[in-house]
């Protein structure tokens, strides 16, 4: 099997946040089928349709090509407000444009969100997954990851709980999985 290229979407913009923990631990254990690497979102204007034109900024353009160039995508997110942050439903908006000619378009994708809540980022979780089917991106319908305490999950960048640790390796083997029978 060919190696996938996957483009992880972490929601925070703290460069020390939990999500951004979470996905570089998830890149340590992709196996070696996956090769995943972070797409900054942070960096990218407001979606405004009057400065997307026949030029638009070099950020859109730069990420649009690199969700373009990926296999799958994986979201990892906060919530904010019950909701998904604003930085990441920009990100998907400035991906979902011009109308026609999405990035995202049959990308295979899981989201996995967190919280130091015991409810686990389910609000961001789904209204992010509400978004899916209008960006024609498949889901990972399972296993499902909504991860609540997270704040005590860590010791500094280190994941210090093991069952975590193996529910991650779990998901990102069923991930591994979701995008090869998503892509051939």
């Amino acid at each position: 099997m060919a190696t996938k290229k996957i483009a992880i979407v972490v929601g925070s913009l703290r460069q020390d946040s939990f999500s951004r923990k979470l996905a570089k631990e998830m890149m340590n254990m992709a196996p070696g089928k996956l090769e995943m690497e972070i797409v900054e979102i942070g960096n990218l204007p407001l979606y405004n349709e009057d400065i997307d034109t026949a030029t638009p900024p070099a950020a859109f353009t730069e990420f649009r090509d690199r969700i373009r160039a990926a296999d799958g995508i994986l979201f990892v997110t906060p919530e904010y407000n019950r909701s998904m942050p604003g930085a990441l439903k920009n990100a998907i908006d400035v991906g979902s444009r011009p109308y026609g000619k999405a990035a995202w378009s049959g990308k295979p994708c899981a989201i996995v969100s967190q919280s130091p809540g015991a409810l686990g980022g389910f609000g961001a979780n789904h209204h992010l997954r509400q978004t899916l089917p209008f960006l024609n991106m498949p889901a990972m319908p399972g296993p499902e990851a909504y991860l609540g305490g997270i704040g005590s999950k860590f010791q500094g960048e280190a994941l210090a709980d093991e069952s975590l640790r193996g529910f991650l390796q779990t998901f990102v083997d069923s991930f591994a999985a979701w995008v090869e029978r998503h892509t051939g």
